[in-house]
């Protein structure tokens, strides 16, 4: 069986990236501080970025390393007809998507437009070109567009069975920890 696009794409992730993140706001002008994410603070800073897919479960978890108080969140989903279901990401929280739009493109949304999408939602464009990723976010709270936020990932190994030197949490253990639970669909701004 031809493996499809998302799929295709989720292979093309797996490994360990070095993501440096930056914002800008309604107007383009760039963001130093963010009240509004999932997970807010200072802008610029730089995640870790553990990817792995065995053909049906995608497991991720992001390690903030630089530029923000060391913090990490674990994600798994599971691909169903070429479309990836996430595990439920917390209280209200909406069911969120991957899915395929080309060679090396995926995006991560909200399957419906509900009351937990009208309180956050950051729907996710994501690239892959060989080492380099390239995530694109559009940011809305309380139904409103709030800001932008691009990423660009080098992969730094493809082998995530180990943590890699730069990780805050120490070369031991393992690269996912157990699955994060975010707030950010109840409301308001300090998850």
């Amino acid at each position: 069986m031809t493996e499809g696009p998302l799929a295709s794409t989720l292979r093309s992730m797996v490994g360990v990236w070095h993501d440096v993140l930056t914002a800008r706001d309604q107007q383009g002008r760039v963001v130093t501080d963010d009240p509004y994410g999932g997970t807010p603070g200072p802008f610029p800073y730089e995640n870790l970025v553990y990817c792995d897919f065995d053909g049906t479960n995608w497991t991720q978890t992001n390690v903030t390393f630089k530029g923000r108080p060391v913090k990490w969140r674990s994600f798994r989903a599971t691909v169903v007809d070429e479309i990836l279901y996430f595990n439920k990401l917390g209280p209200d929280a909406p069911t969120h998507i991957g899915v395929g739009s080309g060679p090396g493109q995926v995006w991560f949304l909200p399957q419906a437009v509900d009351e937990a999408w009208q309180r956050y939602s950051e729907p996710d464009y994501i690239q892959v070109d060989g080492d380099t990723r390239r995530r694109s976010t559009a940011l809305y709270r309380d139904g409103l567009f709030v800001r932008t936020m691009e990423v660009v990932g080098t992969r730094l190994a493809t082998d995530t069975t180990h943590r890699v030197d730069l990780d805050p949490r120490g070369t031991e253990g393992p690269a996912h920890e157990d699955i994060s639970v975010t707030y950010a669909f109840q409301g308001g701004h300090n998850q």
